[in-house]
């Protein structure tokens, strides 16, 4: 059985074009953390970062066949770069736009159904995250409605940056799930 890890670039590359899965499982384990990093450094969103990587790795799957010859770790990386620059380029669009429309748009006003329905979602929020496990709400309590930074609540509550964030992510995560059951369970009780 060959060992992948031992094969330099240029020997992945010939492997990835005649479609080697392993191969391509290879440069996944080797740039991956590499690209991720690096993509979190310019634009500070685990999501987005996680994204941004995985769609690297599925264009270089569907290009196998047209990567004769590259530098893998340059052509990898330069991905990275035109996928970050044109996702900045488009948020900047997108606001560019919803400033020029926010100038024509007419005030809105809430109708008697819509506060209803948002005073009910908001007491299902508070609901829930009562909910969270005693740290886990305090954490979020002080990130959420205190405005501190991860290092700020790691600093008051002596712990690391990385739990912080880690719990945060997780109160996040189990809100996004809660809320949404409840949501879906009233409307379908609602006639």
């Amino acid at each position: 059985m060959a060992r992948y890890d031992l094969k330099d670039d240029g020997e992945l590359i010939a492997l990835l074009v005649v479609e080697d899965r392993s191969a391509f499982t290879e440069i996944f384990n080797r740039y991956n953390k590499l690209l991720y990093s690096h993509v979190f450094n310019k634009i500070r969103d685990e999501d987005t970062a996680q994204d941004v990587v995985q769609d690297i790795f599925v264009v270089l799957w569907e290009k196998r066949l047209h990567v004769k010859n590259i530098n893998l770790s340059g052509y990898l990386f330069t991905m990275t770069r035109n996928r970050i620059l044109n996702m900045l380029s488009h948020g900047k669009v997108v606001s560019d736009y919803t400033a020029a429309l926010s100038h024509y748009a007419e005030p809105v006003y809430p109708n008697a159904e819509e506060i209803f329905y948002e005073k009910q979602l908001s007491a299902i929020i508070d609901e829930e995250i009562k909910a969270l496990p005693p740290r886990m709400r305090e954490i979020f309590m002080l990130s959420r409605f205190k405005h501190l930074s991860n290092k700020e609540i790691a600093a008051k509550l002596g712990l690391s940056e990385h739990t912080v964030a880690d719990q945060i992510k997780k109160s996040l995560r189990t809100l996004r799930f809660k809320v949404g059951v409840r949501i879906l369970l009233s409307q379908l009780f609602i006639f």
